[in-house]
């Protein structure tokens, strides 16, 4: 069995120009940003199979747009590193700008407010009357006058308040 020969030199060579990786890598990782933030909904915490095809499939197609004709070892760090930084970068912004981070994470989204269903926020967020009933159970709860405050979380999750007997 002959093994092919071991190219160290092409693996450690640019096959680009760092820096039209870098500008690249810049580019993918504000689009993809944008998407992610204002295009993708949030749906109630979880990950549906379609959110989880939809991401590795957009993963696909970025990494082709990112690295071009790249093919070195070189030109995949030189990459990595750059949606890194970026990465990095913007968190270490949102935590001392809190304009950054409003716009990295966005905002919590009111779905019911002292018992009321909050319809417009549910429409543009695409979550039903059912899930909501079903989050209340899953929370030992049975009825809407029973939350003081339910709200969709900047990480998807959803956050109820009950309201205090008195």
């Amino acid at each position: 069995m002959n093994l092919p020969a071991l190219d160290l030199e092409g693996m450690l060579t640019f096959t680009l120009s760092p820096w039209e990786l870098m500008l690249r890598g810049t580019v993918m990782f504000w689009f993809l940003l944008l998407i992610f933030r204002f295009v993708l909904r949030r749906d109630m915490g979880d990950v549906g199979v379609s959110d989880f095809l939809f991401v590795v499939i957009l993963g696909d197609a970025a990494q082709n747009a990112m690295i071009g004709d790249g093919t070195s070892t070189l030109d995949g760090m030189v990459l990595i590193g750059t949606l890194v930084a970026w990465n990095f970068g913007l968190d270490w912004l949102g935590y001392r700008v809190p304009a950054v981070e409003r716009f990295v994470s966005g905002s919590r989204i009111c779905l019911v407010r002292h018992g009321r269903l909050q319809r417009r926020a549910l429409r543009r967020e695409y979550i039903t009357e059912e899930d909501v009933m079903a989050k209340l159970r899953e929370e030992g709860l049975e009825r809407l006058d029973q939350v003081k405050l339910m709200n969709l979380e900047t990480d998807g999750q959803i956050s109820v308040v009950k309201v205090r007997d008195v």
